[in-house]
């Protein structure tokens, strides 16, 4: 498991056009940040499904011709929404094209009026952490191997083969996003270079609660827990002056507040504050290993958050 630790941010695909995002993937590349993220929906999430939302594939491979040394990755894609053998010739293709930059961010699928209204069958839970746990193995063996076969309850590929190979050696970074402890844990335990708990508004005790049955599931299958990095996704608020930050803070809990909802304690993003604050806060995650946050920073003004970050709180982990 790595030492250095990392900034990513995650950037919404639910925008007027592509120059936007670009706007803000250059802008994040030039403060000197890891990585820049993108979730995988083909409708509107914020401002309801009919809003614009760039497919997340294309987007990236735009992304890796227009931009020099960011890393970009899926937070994460839906598996179901490819099939595998041609994700992994997808994934080799793009990693080619980025220079090595990509990251591959990888889950089982959850929102079903996506499934619905594009016409793919919504399965169980466990049938479709069962189908990502074939299409791991499936691009794995393609990455690395010249001409495999597999088949599998899911998936068959018959001598599929996949030229050229990924640039990263032997393949590149595979986060898998989720924290079921029943049946996703276990795919984590047993594939994942990355692990990623959706913990947008979590606390460090119950990050800590997932890594005690992620470790229990790498024991039981000899895998050494050490070689996952374990990765953090949160919400930011962040301001240099005490009390914009205070300001900002209110208003972001009032507009989500409902009356049946959580306490408005709860609703404060994880890491909020002052510089200074935030430092702290994700201090109580390195602490307990995480060496990779990913960052969706929630101000009116998040291209200024994102500065402030990269200016007053990176510097102290480099």
């Amino acid at each position: 498991m790595s030492d250095k630790i990392d900034f990513g941010v995650f950037l919404s695909t639910e925008q007027p056009s592509f120059s936007h995002i670009l706007s803000d993937v250059k802008h994040c590349e030039d403060l000197g940040y890891h990585s820049a993220w993108f979730s995988d929906h083909v409708l509107g999430m914020y401002g309801g499904p009919s809003s614009n939302r760039f497919e997340n594939w294309t987007l990236l491979s735009a992304l890796a011709g227009t931009t020099n040394r960011i890393r970009l990755g899926q937070l994460v894609l839906c598996n179901p929404f490819r099939h595998p053998p041609l994700l992994a010739k997808m994934t080799a293709t793009l990693d080619a094209i980025s220079g090595g930059r990509l990251e591959l961010g990888l889950g089982a699928g959850w929102h079903e009026p996506e499934f619905v209204a594009y016409g793919y069958r919504f399965e169980k839970p466990w049938t479709r952490v069962g189908r990502l746990s074939e299409a791991v193995q499936i691009m794995k063996m393609m990455w690395t191997e010249p001409s495999p076969s597999f088949k599998g309850r899911y998936y068959r590929i018959e001598g599929a083969y996949c030229n050229p190979k990924p640039v990263q050696k032997p393949h590149p970074p595979i986060l898998i996003g989720g924290s079921g402890e029943k049946n996703m844990l276990k795919v984590v335990a047993r594939y994942a270079d990355v692990c990623n708990f959706p913990a947008w508004q979590g606390r460090p005790e119950d990050y800590r609660h997932k890594l005690d049955v992620l470790e229990r599931y790498c024991r039981r299958v000899k895998r050494d827990p050490s070689e996952i990095r374990r990765s953090w996704a949160a919400f930011v608020l962040i301001s240099k002056d005490a009390k914009e930050s205070e300001e900002k803070i209110r208003e972001y809990v009032s507009s989500r507040a409902t009356p049946r909802g959580p306490p408005p304690e709860r609703l404060i993003p994880p890491v909020a504050g002052t510089p200074e604050e935030c430092i702290k806060q994700i201090q109580r995650y390195v602490d307990i290993g995480v060496s990779f946050f990913i960052l969706r920073f929630m101000g009116s003004n998040y291209s200024d958050e994102m500065t402030v970050f990269a200016e007053e709180v990176m510097p102290v982990f480099k």
